[in-house]
């Protein structure tokens, strides 16, 4: 087994540069409604893609799946995913729903048509986990760190590795025999915790899919596409040679990095309060 991996881009030549280098899964991103107030003074990704990318991407990618992140369910929802469907969307994603009738609704309104992914990211959502878990029209459930650490409080989105709730999630899902894969890894050797120690963290979990962060590959900051283009080769590679190596690890050895990897999110996470308790 290998992570399927999934990289955010609306830049046709940047996703085929990623698809050539083994990515997975390019995803567009249509989200707009309430992510700046949800994640006001963080430094995360902000998104501007349009329909028009998806129907672009769909028409140079060849191997990668192409998956389109709609907005949270509202009254223009499924002429929302109408547009997605008919501009070459292989998968959906529904971001922010709190509640099995939500879920249902997204479900019922792509009807198998293409692929679905929920993106499990609320406090609430994670309490109604089994029942969603029985819809079978449900495709596959990936955990975003970033706005369920702000649901439930914390001050670092890896303490949901580290409290037990993703842990908890994956068994859930795990029993129920679907697809699934939480947040996102760095390059190997880079990250606030190292990509190496999430990406075990994965194997322990049976997660089959993470996102490849910003950090991954900025190309805010890198506009050269030879740049680029070395930057995928490079790390991918690593990440698939990392995981090569994690076929021999023993259940031990997964403990082990387990204790290790947590002691790092806790310290880390109590650097942040510590910040912000002094910024305040």
């Amino acid at each position: 087994m290998s992570l399927k991996l999934m990289y955010i881009t609306n830049n046709p030549a940047i996703a085929l540069t990623a698809e050539k280098n083994g990515v997975d899964q390019i995803f567009v991103d249509l989200e707009t409604l309430g992510k700046e107030e949800r994640q006001k003074n963080m430094n995360t990704v902000k998104s501007h893609h349009t329909i028009n990318d998806v129907a672009a991407l769909s028409k140079v990618l060849h191997k990668s799946e192409l998956m389109v992140r709609i907005n949270p369910w509202n009254e223009n929802s499924e002429e929302e995913i109408e547009q997605v469907i008919a501009s070459g969307a292989d998968r959906i994603m529904l971001p922010m729903w709190k509640n099995p009738n939500v879920a249902n609704k997204f479900l019922k309104a792509v009807n198998n048509r293409v692929a679905t992914t929920l993106l499990l990211e609320t406090k609430e959502a994670a309490d109604c986990i089994d029942e969603v878990l029985n819809n079978p029209l449900l495709d596959e459930i990936h955990i975003g760190l970033n706005d369920l650490h702000l649901s439930y409080g914390l001050d670092f989105m890896f303490q949901l590795l580290s409290n037990g709730i993703v842990e908890n999630l994956c068994k859930k899902m795990q029993a129920k025999q679907m697809k699934y894969g939480f947040g996102g890894i760095a390059g190997i050797g880079e990250g606030a915790i190292p990509a190496e120690r999430i990406i075990t963290e994965h194997y322990r979990l049976g997660s089959q899919r993470a996102i490849l962060s910003r950090s991954f590959c900025d190309v805010d900051k890198e506009v050269d596409l030879k740049k680029i283009e070395k930057i995928f080769a490079v790390n991918i590679k690593k990440i698939r040679e990392f995981e090569n190596n994690l076929s021999k690890y023993t259940d031990s050895d997964f403990e082990k990095n387990k204790l290790e990897t947590y002691a790092l999110i806790n310290d880390y996470a109590n650097s942040v309060k510590k910040d912000s308790n002094n910024e305040n």
